[in-house]
């Protein structure tokens, strides 16, 4: 039996999976998922997750409950020997081994990318998981607690600032969210003031959300503007040492929270412990067919797709001729990567990956987004609810979809669960505080100067007479 091998279980991996239960015969080929998380993160949901509008546990999907006939492997793959046909997999725990396979899907995503500037890597965040979401969540709820306990001046309005680097759309977004939070937390909050917050992005291009018009990205700058969210076009972060975010135009922003979406590159681990063919950015080079190779040549019993892989966007509309790195095209890519690996398995000639691009949509907050199809554009409230409408659809699984869309329900009655949940990294500070340890042993020279203890006759007990 054919051996399929899918690293990673993403968007792309998981549709791929999910699509080959449902085109393979029984029996015809054996399936296997490795990923070091046990769920697919949904990752267009994240900027709700950090602002409290989706449960976090809503937007990811559990690779065992929907993957019936998959073998699903709890490790990392570490190496590629494409030339043998074996990956290393090192597991979350125990000795790392060998897998033998005879078709290899690379669908192991991105990590965030970043650059080496001071104090970044050790204060920022990224928004690339659902536990960088939550943490996001967490961390502004907790920075509240905080500041209301404090007097008014820099220390609170630090803890009050946010500063988010990067304006696509990853960025655009959980900006707009974060300060729609924070906004609704003054209700709860009666010593802060709408004042005392601060919340600034950061661009190093002249404009934000390269994907819409240039005249919907100003309506976005106007309506950040009037929410008090400041955006700083043309600008970098040279420092974040220390809790203050250095620019390059000489500003410095004390804050507490910094979260980095300023761009993505393909799985390093991945990438560079395969013998695959590699492009110039650090992707798995992938034919419009999603086979690995070139157009003169594909690598047999290989295959990529999603933000690994550079597969040429036929459309015409890539950047740089290849297709862009998001959940549109993962998604797309991974359920005719299934039909592509059936096909080539019943001696079938593969189909090329085709799509154009159907526009682009984004929350800004609650009842509030834009979207953008061709010159098409559409603001505000319809904007939401034309956002919330896509990827409630897009969601995977309607198990999912009625956890997600019955969240949106009752935070519309109910309002947006504030409940801080920060201790749960520590879950036994509690318990560590208040165990009783056993004393430390004494000293043997304290042993010794006790004085020895008296021997004592034993009582013999009377008995009565005529007992």
């Amino acid at each position: 039996m054919p051996r399929i091998l899918i690293v990673g279980g993403g968007y792309a991996g998981f549709y791929t999976a999910w699509k080959l239960e449902k085109l393979l015969r029984r029996g015809e080929a054996e399936v296997t998922i490795v990923d070091p998380l046990p769920y697919m993160t949904y990752q267009p949901f994240l900027p709700e997750v950090a602002a409290g509008s989706i449960e976090a546990r809503h937007s990811v999907v559990a690779l065992r409950r929907h993957l019936e006939r998959t073998s699903v492997l709890a490790a990392k793959v570490t190496g590629i020997d494409h030339a043998r046909k074996v990956a290393t997999l090192t597991p979350v725990a125990g000795e790392p081994w060998e897998q033998e396979y005879d078709q290899i899907v690379v669908t192991a995503g991105a990590v965030s990318r970043t650059f080496p500037i001071p104090g970044i890597a050790d204060n920022a965040v990224g928004l690339k998981t659902i536990e960088e979401a939550v943490y996001i969540r967490d961390q502004l709820l907790t920075n509240f607690d905080k500041a209301s306990v404090l007097p008014p001046g820099p220390e609170r309005e630090r803890l009050l600032t946010v500063v988010v680097v990067g304006g696509g759309f990853a960025g655009i977004e959980v900006f707009a969210e974060l300060r729609s939070f924070a906004s609704s937390l003054l209700n709860k909050y009666p010593s802060l003031s709408f004042d005392e917050t601060h919340f600034h992005l950061i661009e190093a291009m002249g404009r934000i959300m390269p994907e819409v018009s240039l005249k919907t990205s100003e309506w976005v700058l106007r309506d950040l503007a009037k929410r008090g969210a400041y955006v700083h076009l043309d600008t970098q972060v040279t420092g974040a040492v220390g809790g203050n975010i250095e620019l390059s135009t000489g500003e410095t922003i004390p804050s507490d929270l910094i979260v980095w979406t300023a761009g993505v590159m393909a799985n390093p681990t991945v990438v560079r412990g395969s013998d695959l063919p590699v492009e110039e950015r650090g992707r798995i080079r992938t034919r419009p067919d999603l086979r690995v190779g070139t157009a003169e040549e594909f690598v047999a019993g290989a295959w990529a797709a999603g933000d690994v892989s550079a597969v040429p966007d036929l459309t015409g509309g890539g950047v740089g001729g290849y297709c862009v790195p998001n959940a549109q095209h993962a998604v797309r890519q991974g359920k005719l990567l299934a039909k592509n690996i059936v096909a080539v398995l019943r001696g079938e000639e593969p189909k090329e990956y085709v799509h154009k691009n159907l526009g682009a949509v984004a929350g800004l907050g609650l009842y509030n987004g834009v979207f953008q199809s061709g010159n098409l554009a559409l603001k505000g409230l319809i904007a939401w609810f034309a956002h919330r409408g896509y990827h409630g659809l897009a969601m995977p699984t309607w198990e999912r979809k009625l956890r997600v869309v019955g969240g949106w329900v009752a935070n519309f009655f109910l309002g947006r669960d504030i409940v801080n949940l920060e201790a749960v990294q520590t879950p036994r500070y509690v318990f560590e505080e208040f165990a009783a340890r056993p004393r430390p042993p004494q000293p043997a020279s304290v042993e010794a100067k006790k004085p020895a203890a008296k021997a004592t006759k034993p009582k013999v007990p009377k008995v009565a007479a005529g007992g």
